[in-house]
């Protein structure tokens, strides 16, 4: 199932993220689940697909295609995630290829998150292509041809997505290389988090003219040590002052009910301007159906 299919329908997308385990993924007897996969279970029946994150900020995991696949397999549709950082232009065309192979309908094209702020950090980075680039040359073998012009018979034909931060000032650079995207052959956005009603609406406000779905990036808050956290440390992020203070004290077994809490009332104020919302949960995904319910159904 394509997503941009769900968006010709004016369906409200919703989508979910999961990131791989660091180790295999083997369902035995013994061993009939994971982690991973069962975090993507609490969210399958109230959304329509799930992200797999590709060494999300450069860690090393599983594979995001191979994480993909075994979405697939369980019924669950996933948003295949692939990074320039880790491999030159050759690699990233064959891996297209092969989720192509594989089943795999939608994917997300990122830049990536440099090898230095992983656990490699003496990993040489590749960053043969940006995120635009790549765009283009999924366009064009969705369109028949790799990038050099040959012909891929048959080609592959997906949904791709793009990444763009409505929290960078000047907004306006943002805005360039999100038409950039759209030109190169971008289809659907999600968003960084936001958490400003302002900067949202005028996100979207200047975005009109653009004629792309835009879905709603938001991060679960858990703590206000992680609020300040992703305030100091996370570029491009900004936690209300509010919601910081909201979440001082608060017990641990209280913390999921007021992240719900703050989550639905801060969707039941954006939601009506995009085209759908993307979950980052970090490992609350259990809580996803429950904003879910309270801010958008």
């Amino acid at each position: 199932m394509k997503i941009t299919e769900l968006f010709a329908k004016k369906t409200f997308v919703l989508t979910s993220e999961v990131g791989p385990v660091k180790g295999c993924v083997r369902e035995t007897e013994a061993s009939p689940s994971s982690e991973f996969l069962d975090e993507a279970n609490l969210v399958k029946s109230c959304v329509h697909a799930v992200n797999v994150t590709d060494n999300q900020s450069a860690v090393m995991r599983l594979g995001s295609l191979a994480g993909s696949v075994k979405l697939k397999e369980r019924g669950i549709e996933p948003i295949y995630q692939i990074t320039c950082r880790d491999r030159n232009r050759i690699a990233l065309q064959s891996e297209l290829l092969t989720a192509c192979s594989l089943g795999i309908d939608n994917v997300l094209i990122l830049t990536g998150d440099h090898t230095t702020l992983g656990d490699h950090v003496s990993a040489k980075p590749v960053f043969d292509l940006d995120s635009v680039q790549l765009l283009k040359i999924a366009n064009g073998m969705n369109n028949g041809h790799d990038m050099m012009g040959n012909q891929l018979t048959p080609p592959p034909q997906f949904a791709m997505g793009a990444v763009v931060n409505p929290n960078s000032n000047p907004l306006e650079l943002q805005l360039i290389k999100m038409e950039k995207k759209i030109k190169a052959g971008a289809e659907f956005f999600q968003t960084q988090a936001v958490y400003d009603p302002k900067v949202f609406s005028q996100f979207i406000k200047a975005t009109e003219g653009f004629g792309v779905p835009i879905q709603l990036g938001v991060v679960l808050i858990k703590s206000s040590k992680m609020a300040k956290f992703m305030n100091e440390k996370v570029s491009g992020i900004t936690v209300p002052d509010s919601w910081v203070k909201r979440l001082e004290g608060v017990p641990t077994a209280k913390a999921k009910d007021v992240c719900v809490e703050m989550t639905s009332e801060l969707l039941r104020e954006l939601a009506p301007m995009c085209q759908g919302v993307h979950f980052m949960p970090l490992g609350w995904s259990d809580v996803v159906p429950r904003i879910i319910d309270s801010s958008i159904k």
